[in-house]
């Protein structure tokens, strides 16, 4: 009851910038509709294939949103008042992703919706697909926890919009990672955003082919590493912050 009330306390303070959430689904789905107007000789740029990348990238925005709401509370104070109830930081955690979640399935929703009515073909994994996505997020708001937990508001905005450009530019949404070498290859491979972006693509159209070992590996442990470090350092700011 605790993490619900205080989840819905995170949301009415995320929806009170609707041109924040309207700039973060709005440009996503404005690069879905445009990149599919140029008729781009590559298979990146098949509406099977660039969905999942958009919804992806959209999970970067998620980052921006949780890191300058838990910064907010921080120079607002607001989590040294919340120190003093009961509640663990385990729970004020839960509280903050499950407040994201109604902004991710709406992300979702709304881009497989435009790319059917563009020509995707629509099915029941499309709906997996779209479920799949709330676990996939979850590094995401793990990420925008810890950054909001160690920077500023202001800080936090410029370190969350190096996160978009790393979706940008190792997930695969835009050209296979082999066109710019073994090496950044390497690093794509590494990094956990192409291994989402496969996941996605893998459900939404029945190919779990497209989903190998490494990818599920990848995805899991850096879900793992980054949720148990935003648990540690958002506990030790919640202490440090109260004394």
């Amino acid at each position: 009851m605790r993490t619900m009330n205080f989840a819905r306390r995170n949301f009415k303070e995320l929806i009170r910038d609707p041109l924040s959430l309207i700039f973060a689904i709005a440009l996503p789905l404005f690069l879905l509709f445009i990149f599919q107007q140029f008729n781009i000789p590559s298979d990146s740029y098949k509406l099977e294939n660039f969905t999942p990348g958009i919804v992806v990238f959209g999970f970067s925005f998620i980052t921006l949103f949780t890191a300058m709401l838990i910064s907010k509370d921080r120079g607002t104070s607001l989590l040294i008042r919340l120190g003093t109830s009961p509640m663990r930081p385990a729970e004020y955690i839960a509280g903050y992703m499950i407040s994201i979640l109604p902004i991710i399935i709406l992300q979702n929703i709304l881009f497989f919706v435009l790319a059917i009515i563009m020509g995707l073909k629509a099915s029941v994994y499309i709906i997996l697909a779209i479920l799949a996505s709330v676990v996939v997020a979850l590094p995401f708001i793990a990420l925008g926890i810890l950054i909001g937990s160690v920077f500023s508001e202001k800080a936090s905005s410029g370190i969350s919009s190096i996160v978009i450009q790393l979706v940008c530019f190792t997930s695969g949404m835009y050209f296979p990672k082999e066109l710019i070498g073994e090496a950044f290859a390497r690093v794509c491979e590494i990094l956990p955003f192409e291994s989402c972006v496969n996941i996605i693509k893998g459900i939404a159209n029945n190919d779990m082919g497209i989903i190998s070992v490494r990818n599920l590996i990848v995805f899991a442990a850096w879900t793992i590493v980054i949720l148990i470090a935003a648990v540690v350092v958002f506990k030790r700011k919640m202490t440090s912050d109260n004394k």
